[in-house]
């Protein structure tokens, strides 16, 4: 029996996927919350309080402390953790955690005896980790890009604030000193890696293109990036890795659980690239939209074009190449909120009032930018109608599913491709109003997918892959396959071509 274990080190906590390659089943899942099972650190949500909003840190120490549970809890259910054959993980993009020369000694001679968080404590150069959440290097996102005009086409992206080289420039600005102690800068990814396999871990080139530190061209380390952002910090640096590379083998300090010293731990990497296996969309041509409180279109490219308004990102596509997201921020959030205004249950939204007005709406669109926008950048939040007229209950909400499907179409333009199916997950792909609408739209099928945690499952994957040589798509046939499908209507087409350029107008004005 095959098993292999993805966990995902996300924003609020760490969860496990134990898989059988051979039944094509999810045998444990099992998860740890910080707010609720680690409420000694602090973060609630997965973050430290802070007088100043644009702060989100993290104790780093909360993660591994989360290890150390996560792994007790799976020995008392009685997992068969003894048959594990390799271990991958996933973690939150862009946060970044600072260590001094400790780090490796203490990691090579853990005390079974004691709990990982107490051993570490003393390894920390910085003792908060900022995360993606972070908007407070708004100044050095500009020094950087004011230095470099090609860091978007060179390293995927533009410098943006929650991107871990303006993170790092800030601490080397204000706390020189700690700085000049830390040794090593690691990734949430690399960080939690280098934990299970008792010395520093490689970053692999899906989560090191988050940080506008790497070069797509080269697949490596820009020198030059580098040391604007901080003097000597190529030297801080993990190596850069393919996403399939086996960093090490578990530390002997596992073994205490129940799992095996000696097994293969394939490099962790960020929370999208995982995203992109356990959808199974790591070929091209798929794209993979997730309605969440934000939501994302992500998907593989056949080359990492990169877009010229800076709103999408690239990254690294676990299975070779690169690939594509972007983010929008009035997601669910929006939707949530015009349903509040209507006051209709969710029934009513999500299945009646589109069949109360017609598909193009009468051409009523409107902007719900609830609060401020990623995607494109507006940063005073504020709702705004195409018409002056007076929207029906149902006319209010088949306007925000077709303004944000046409956002997201118009948005994904610069990847230039066009997708052969489009693969739906999160909260809001239970509306299948939505998905014909969101299908429509984009003239492709829409297939819809009942993975839970994308991230954990694709982090199980990659270990299949990177320790035992299966394929990802023999990988992805059996645990991502989709369900429903929702084809498009193409007596819509010309409709929504119209009610594209009159939102593309519409955003224009606004």
């Amino acid at each position: 029996m095959p098993l292999f274990m993805g966990l995902d080190s996300s924003t609020q906590g760490l969860k496990a996927e134990i898989i059988d390659t051979e039944t094509g089943q999810i045998i444990v899942s099992e998860g740890i919350n910080y707010g609720r099972d680690l409420p000694e650190y602090n973060c609630p949500e997965g973050a430290l309080p802070n007088d100043d909003p644009k702060i989100k840190h993290a104790d780093p120490l909360m993660w591994i402390a989360a290890l150390d549970l996560l792994f007790s809890r799976l020995q008392q259910a009685e997992a068969p953790l003894n048959k594990v054959a390799g271990i991958s993980g996933s973690g939150q993009q862009h946060g970044s955690v600072y260590l001094n020369s400790q780090f490796e000694p203490v990691l090579s001679s853990l005390d079974q005896n004691n709990n990982l968080a107490s051993q570490l404590a003393v390894t920390l150069s910085r003792k908060t980790a900022p995360i993606w959440m972070d908007s407070s290097t708004g100044e050095e996102c500009h020094e950087i890009g004011e230095q470099f005009s090609r860091m978007q086409s060179d390293s995927g992206s533009p410098p943006i604030e929650r991107f871990t080289g303006p993170q790092i420039r800030k601490f080397y600005k204000e706390s020189p000193e700690k700085y000049e102690q830390t040794s090593t800068i690691h990734l949430v990814s690399s960080f939690m890696a280098s934990v299970l396999i008792g010395q520093n871990a490689p970053i692999d080139y899906g989560d090191a293109a988050g940080m506008n530190l790497f070069n797509l061209k080269t697949l490596n380390w820009d020198s030059e990036f580098a040391e604007f952002t901080a003097s000597g910090l190529l030297n801080k640096l993990p190596g850069a890795a393919p996403s399939n590379t086996v960093a090490g083998t578990l530390s002997d300090y596992f073994t205490k659980y129940g799992l095996q010293a000696g097994t293969p731990v394939a490099v962790w990497s960020g929370d999208n690239p995982n995203s992109l296996i356990g959808t199974g969309a790591y070929e091209h041509g798929i794209g993979v939209i997730s309605l969440g409180t934000s939501d994302t279109l992500f998907a593989a490219m056949s080359s990492p074009v990169t877009d010229p308004q800076g709103y999408g990102h690239v990254f690294g596509n676990p299975a070779g190449g690169f690939m594509c997201l972007i983010c929008f921020t009035n997601g669910s959030l929006a939707r949530e909120r015009v349903r509040e205004e209507c006051e209709v249950d969710y029934n009513y939204f999500d299945t009646q009032a589109c069949t109360e007005t017609p598909p193009g709406n009468n051409g009523k669109l409107m902007l719900p930018y609830y609060t401020t926008e990623c995607t494109p950048l507006v940063t005073q939040a504020g709702v705004k109608y195409s018409t002056t007229e007076d929207y029906s209950q149902a006319e209010k909400i088949r306007a925000v599913f077709e303004s944000q499907a046409l956002s997201l179409k118009i948005h994904s333009g610069w990847i230039g491709e066009k997708f052969i199916k489009l693969r739906i997950t999160g909260g809001a792909s239970k509306s299948r109003d939505f998905c014909q609408i969101i299908a429509d739209v984009f003239q492709t099928p829409v297939e819809k997918i009942s993975v839970t945690d994308s991230a954990g499952l694709g982090a199980a994957i990659r270990a299949a892959n990177a320790v035992s040589g299966q394929s990802f798509k023999e990988l992805c046939d059996k645990f991502s396959a989709a369900g429903e499908t929702v084809l498009p209507n193409s007596s819509n087409a010309e409709i929504y071509a119209k009610a594209e350029m009159a939102y593309c107008k519409l955003e224009a004005q606004s």
